[in-house]
């Protein structure tokens, strides 16, 4: 029964860590199975099969085809295991090391030996021994092809070929046979090349894609980063110099006893305070959420990051028609959820859309790439350990307002918010619902 249960536990887990990769992990991971499933088809079939005829050839055959067929799974197991450093090697991100492929070599030209030795002794004839020899290639050449130039691969294959064909005819094999197994070698060299290079190479591409995308991402935030640091120099850099050279004026006045320095502290103090509020309207700007502002900067991000966005519904009533205190509110929400959208899932299509009921304005933004894995914000709304949705609740409570988030469907996730239009800031400057529907501000005072 503990067994059972452990199997089970297992098989659960592989599915939770198939759920948890995104479509490209997934894809990747597909192909380097399909092409180790390639090996082992060909090493269990046309590999295994032929060798029943040596069991009536006697003792020397048998042997033979033991030896070949142990060789051949040794083969399949280490083209298994040189896979991964092909496919890194393809994909330029790190040298295939060359000493891995010395043991494969040399099992490679044992197999040939054992294969020429089994027809030199009739221990396989006919089409056994045709499909030996479409084996026989298989296990070394998949890894092998992803790590050299095509052209350098074909020279290899078709040298190889003849040396099989050329020994294959001096132990005597008929002219018909040696027909049929060059045309064999022919065959798996292409199928061989045909899946396993234009396979990686569609994957390379996928992943520099992906990696474009991360790039765009974090270029469209250092952009939004360079943007606050030159709009707080632009705020900071003229009135302190106005300050220094104020202040050094009213040091010269005082240590001369003229009275005009009061007024040069006083103008002073005037300008440090309407630096202070410049400041505070700048960080307001940046730290406040307007709503048109924040969907047009999660379309300009989402895009960047390769996302298609769609945004509904706010060029109307309930986008710029709705109080300001409602367009703030609901800013904060698209911008934690397009944040959520770019860090969960795998997502290739987000909608947001605004729409007013009589009393309330309701927001949803929907992305699909969810799956089964930890979609925007978790299952329960947390988005892993952060503040992100469960803080958006917190702010959307206090405006008399809620927040919903689940998956729908086996793909999508959505947030819903809805936001009272009779929401108001408290006389702290934090949101709060409104007692009166009048009482609505037409401004976001100033976040403390």
């Amino acid at each position: 029964m503990k067994g059972l249960r452990g199997v089970i536990g297992r098989v659960r887990g592989w599915r939770r860590g198939w759920h948890e990769r995104s479509k490209l992990e997934r894809i990747d991971l597909y192909t380097r199975v399909t092409l180790c499933s390639i090996t082992w088809f060909f090493a269990v079939s046309w590999g295994l099969l032929p060798l029943g005829e040596t069991l009536d050839e006697g003792p020397v055959a048998m042997a033979l085809g033991a030896a070949f067929l142990a060789a051949n799974i040794a083969q399949s197991v280490l083209s298994s295991r040189n896979l991964t450093p092909a496919f890194d090697d393809y994909r330029g991100t790190e040298p295939f090391p060359p000493g891995r492929l010395r043991l494969p070599a040399v099992l490679q030209v044992l197999m040939t030996g054992l294969l020429v030795a089994l027809a030199a002794v009739g221990g396989v004839k006919k089409e056994g021994l045709v499909l030996l020899v479409l084996d026989l290639p298989v296990a070394f050449a998949i890894p092998y092809v992803l790590i050299v130039p095509v052209r350098r691969f074909l020279l290899h294959s078709a040298a190889f070929s003849a040396a099989v064909v050329a020994l294959l005819a001096a132990v005597g094999v008929p002219g018909g046979l040696l027909f049929g197994a060059a045309v064999s070698l022919v065959v798996v060299t292409l199928l061989v090349l045909v899946s396993a290079r234009p396979s990686v190479w569609s994957l390379s591409v996928m992943w520099q894609a992906e990696e474009a995308r991360d790039m765009q991402a974090r270029l469209a935030v250092a952009e939004e980063r360079l943007r606050f640091g030159r709009d707080m120099h632009d705020v900071l850099g003229r009135n302190l110099s106005v300050i220094a050279l104020k202040s050094e004026l009213a040091v010269e006045l005082a240590q001369r006893g003229n009275p005009a320095a009061m007024d040069q502290m006083v103008e002073v103090q005037r300008i440090a305070r309407a630096s202070q509020q410049e400041v505070r309207d700048v960080v307001r700007g940046y730290r406040e959420a307007d709503l048109p502002t924040e969907l047009m900067g999660a379309q300009g991000v989402l895009q960047a990051a390769g996302i298609t966005c769609t945004v509904e519904g706010a060029d109307g009533p309930a986008g710029i028609g709705a109080p300001a205190a409602v367009q703030a509110a609901l800013g904060w929400v698209v911008r934690e959820t397009a944040t959520n959208v770019l860090r969960h899932g795998d997502p290739r299509h987000c909608w947001i859309r605004l729409a007013r009921t009589r009393d309330a304005v309701v927001l949803e933004v929907e992305n699909d790439g969810a799956g089964a894995g930890r979609p925007l914000g978790g299952a329960d709304g947390d988005d892993g350990g952060g503040s992100g949705l469960a803080g958006l609740r917190v702010r959307l409570g206090a405006l008399g307002g809620s927040l919903g988030a689940g998956a729908v469907g086996d793909d999508l996730f959505r947030v819903t918010a809805t936001v009272p239009l009779t929401a108001r800031p408290d006389t702290n400057g934090r949101l709060a619902p409104s007692p009166e529907p009048s009482a609505a501000p037409s401004v976001l005072p100033e976040e403390r």
